[in-house]
């Protein structure tokens, strides 16, 4: 079976996109946990779809507001995550947001740690 272009674009490009912003972007953890319901067996398809939509925003470099605006570059992606998340809630388990918080925490951890080390190796 063919992936549709946005399941594509979100599966090649979400991870590399979130580790480069993750602390810059207070969605963060919902773009995780929705990548994570998005890629869930569980999910019905009608609401996956959905989530690529949204995620495939996110990833995409040109949308309507340059991520790379200060204060305003993510606030288009945060609400079309937001429209996407509202319309399907009732398929966002908790053990996605548990998989996001673990993964979040982790890439912090990772992120100190090599800010640790850069450090002292000046």
């Amino acid at each position: 079976m063919q992936m549709p272009g946005h399941e594509k674009l979100v599966l090649s490009g979400f991870w590399p996109k979130i580790r480069r912003v993750a602390s810059h972007v207070p969605f963060a953890q919902d773009a995780v946990a929705a990548f994570y319901c998005a890629t869930d067996p569980q999910t019905p398809r009608s609401a996956k779809a959905i989530i690529f939509g949204a995620l495939a925003y996110f990833v995409i470099p040109a949308d309507a507001v340059p991520d790379f605006l200060p204060l305003i570059g993510f606030t288009d992606d945060a609400a079309a995550l937001a429209a996407a998340i509202g319309a399907i809630s009732s398929h966002l388990r908790e053990r996605h947001y548990v998989a996001a918080r673990a993964w979040l925490g982790g890439n912090a951890l990772r992120r100190a740690d090599q800010s640790t080390a850069d450090s002292s190796a000046s």
